[in-house]
C-alpha cells in the first residue's frame, strides 16, 4: 500500500508538472514566433492594399466583394503559416469578422480572440480557446500609409495534445518514477524490519493466532488478571477480573481511576509505590480479594505492570466453618480426657468403697462447672459465645492452663454472621495463646470482651514467650508459623482472623503485654460489612 500511495502521488505530480513544463515551454516556444509572424503579415502591401489602405500619394483601392477579398488576402496568410508553422493564419475586419484566411472555411466566420484588445489598435499575445481547443494566438494591428486603422492579424497556433505533452516530459516522469520505486521499495524495508522487531519474527497468520490463543486463554481462567500500562491506563482485563471488581462497560484504554473502583484498589492496581505486590487483601464490596502484582518489562523497558486477583470469600467462609469445627473436636477430645479422668476417679473410689469420697468429688466438679457457666453467661449473652467460652476452659484445664475472663467483659446478643465471625476469632486467639504459654510456670490467658457502639473489642492477653517485634506482620501472612510443623500445614488461624476483620473494616494488630510479658492482640470488629484493605 505504501508503494501503491508513492507511486499513485508522484505519478499525479509529475504528470500535473510535465503538463503545465510542456505549457509553459510551448507558448515561451512559439508566442514570440506568433507575434513575429503577424506583425510581418501585417505589415505587407497586399493585405493593407486589399483593405482600401493605399499610399498616402498613391490611390487608394476601391472596395471589392467579400469573396474577392478572401483571393486577395489568402495568399499572405497561407504564406505566413507555411513559413511559421502556425495552425492558421487569419486577417480580421474591424467587426470581428474572418475576411481572409490560410484555410478558406473559416472565411466569414467570427473570430475567436478571447480576452484580446486587439481590436482597440494595440498588438496582444496569450491564449485562446478555438473550437474548445487551446491555442497560443498573436494580434497584430494592420495600419495604412496614413495611419488608418484597417483590421489585424491572428496568427495562432494549437497546443499539443496531452498524450503529447506527456511524451515530451519522457525523461523527466522516468527520472521521479524512479525516485518513487526507490522511496517506495526503501519504505517498505523500513516498515518490513519495524514490523518483525515489533512482532519478532511472527507473520501476519502467526499473529492472529497468537492473539485469538491469548484471549481465549485470559478470558477461560477463574483467576482475574489486569494489565495496566505506565500511564495507569488498563490496557488487558478479563472476564474474572471485570466480575471480581465489578466493572461494566469498556475498561480497556481507561485509566484506573476511572473504573469507579475504591481509592486502595486503585492503589493496589495502578503501582504507584513502583514496587510489587504480594498477597495483599482488600475489600472489594461484599468480596474478600487477595491481590498481587508484578512489575512488566519487556527488552529491559518497563512496559507496566500485572495484576492476578483471586476471590478468597468462598474460602474465608469454608475457612471459618473449618476453624470451628476443629474447636469443637479439640474440645470434645478435651472433654473427653477430662471425663475418663474422672471416671477413673470415681471407679477407684468406688472399688475401695469410698462412697463419701464419691458424692464430695461429683458434687465439687458439678458446682465448679456451675459456677464457671453462671459466671460466663452473667457477662456473655450472646449464646454461640458463651458456648465456645465453655469449651475453651475445658480445653485450657486439660492443658493445664488458667482461661480468665475479664469482669469488665460485657457482649450482647450479637446477629448470626457477627456471631460465627466473633466465634472464629476467638478461638483462633484463644488456641494461639494456650499453646503460646502452655508448659510455663502460672499459665494464664485473659480475655476481655465488650461491645461500644455498633463495634466489638477483643483483646486477648498470654503470658507466654510474647512476639517479636520484627515478626508482629509476619505472622499473619499465610503459612507463617512459629510452631513445629504438623499434617495439614499451619500459618492459618491468624491470617484467617486478619480476613475476617478486613471483611468488616476491621483490623487486628500484635503487641506484647505490657507488664507481665507475652503477647497481647487486639481486635476490633465493626457488626456491618464495610469495605476497607488490611493494614
Amino acid at each position: 500500500m505504501l508503494q501503491l500511495v508513492v507511486v499513485a502521488v508522484l505519478l499525479t505530480a509529475v504528470g500535473v508538472f510535465g503538463v503545465r513544463q510542456s505549457d509553459a515551454q510551448f507558448q515561451a516556444e512559439r508566442g514570440p514566433a506568433m507575434r513575429s509572424m503577424a506583425e510581418d503579415v501585417a505589415g505587407l502591401d497586399p493585405v493593407r492594399s486589399a483593405l482600401g489602405g493605399g499610399s498616402v500619394d498613391g490611390p487608394v483601392d476601391a472596395p471589392v466583394g467579400a469573396e474577392e477579398l478572401a483571393r486577395r488576402l489568402a495568399p499572405s496568410a497561407a504564406r505566413g503559416r507555411a513559413f511559421s508553422g502556425a495552425t492558421d493564419v487569419l486577417v480580421v475586419g474591424l467587426d470581428g469578422t474572418v475576411l481572409g484566411a490560410a484555410d478558406p472555411s473559416r472565411v466569414g466566420e467570427r473570430a475567436a480572440l478571447g480576452a484580446s484588445d486587439a481590436l482597440e489598435g494595440r498588438g496582444w499575445l496569450g491564449d485562446v480557446e478555438v473550437d474548445g481547443r487551446r491555442t497560443v494566438a498573436a494580434h497584430a494591428p494592420i495600419y495604412a500609409e496614413d495611419a488608418r486603422f484597417l483590421g489585424i492579424v491572428v496568427a495562432e497556433q494549437t497546443y499539443p495534445t496531452l498524450g503529447d505533452r506527456l511524451t515530451g516530459a519522457t525523461s523527466d516522469l522516468a527520472l521521479y518514477l524512479g525516485l518513487g520505486a526507490l522511496l517506495g521499495v526503501g519504505g517498505s524495508y523500513a516498515v518490513s524490519v519495524l514490523l518483525r522487531r515489533r512482532t519478532r519474527g511472527l507473520g501476519a497468520r502467526e499473529i492472529d493466532t497468537l492473539a485469538d490463543h491469548r484471549e481465549a486463554l485470559l478470558h477461560s481462567i477463574r483467576e482475574g488478571v489486569v494489565a495496566v500500562g505506565t500511564d495507569d491506563r488498563v490496557t488487558m482485563i478479563n472476564d474474572a477480573a471485570r466480575l471480581t471488581l465489578g466493572v461494566t462497560g469498556e475498561a480497556v484504554g481507561r485509566g484506573v481511576d476511572e473504573l469507579g473502583l475504591d481509592p486502595h484498589v486503585v492503589a493496589l492496581l495502578a503501582g504507584r509505590d513502583a514496587s510489587d505486590v504480594q498477597d495483599a487483601v482488600a475489600l472489594v464490596g461484599d468480596r474478600v480479594v487477595v491481590f498481587n502484582r508484578r512489575e512488566a518489562s519487556s527488552q529491559g523497558r518497563g512496559i507496566g505492570s500485572v495484576t492476578t486477583l483471586r476471590d478468597r470469600t468462598e474460602l474465608l467462609s469454608l475457612q471459618s466453618q473449618l476453624s470451628s469445627n476443629l474447636s469443637i473436636t479439640d474440645t470434645l477430645r478435651a472433654q473427653t480426657h477430662e471425663f475418663d479422668n474422672r471416671l477413673h476417679t470415681i471407679s477407684g473410689l468406688v472399688q475401695l468403697g469410698e462412697y463419701d469420697e464419691v458424692r464430695t468429688l461429683v458434687g465439687t466438679l458439678t458446682r465448679r462447672r456451675s459456677e464457671v457457666a453462671a459466671y460466663v453467661s452473667s457477662r456473655i449473652d450472646d449464646p454461640a459465645v458463651a458456648a465456645l467460652l465453655l469449651a475453651k476452659d475445658a480445653v485450657a484445664d486439660e492443658r493445664g492452663v488458667e482461661l480468665v475472663l475479664d469482669p469488665g467483659s460485657r457482649l450482647p446478643e450479637l446477629p448470626a454472621d457477627v456471631s460465627a465471625d466473633l466465634t472464629t476469632v476467638v478461638g483462633n486467639l484463644v488456641d494461639n495463646a494456650v499453646d503460646a504459654c502452655s508448659g510455663r510456670d502460672a499459665p494464664t490467658v485473659e480475655l476481655w470482651l465488650t461491645m461500644v457502639g455498633d463495634v466489638v473489642h477483643v483483646r486477648v492477653r498470654d503470658n507466654g514467650p510474647g512476639v517479636p517485634a520484627e515478626l508482629r506482620e509476619a505472622i499473619f501472612v499465610r503459612g507463617f508459623s512459629t510452631k513445629p510443623a504438623v499434617l495439614g500445614g499451619r500459618g492459618i488461624g491468624l491470617p484467617l482472623v486478619q480476613l475476617i476483620c478486613a471483611r468488616r473494616g476491621g483490623r487486628v494488630e500484635a503487641d506484647r503485654a505490657a507488664e507481665e510479658g507475652g503477647a497481647e492482640f487486639r481486635v476490633v470488629l465493626p457488626l456491618a460489612v464495610r469495605q476497607g484493605e488490611v493494614s
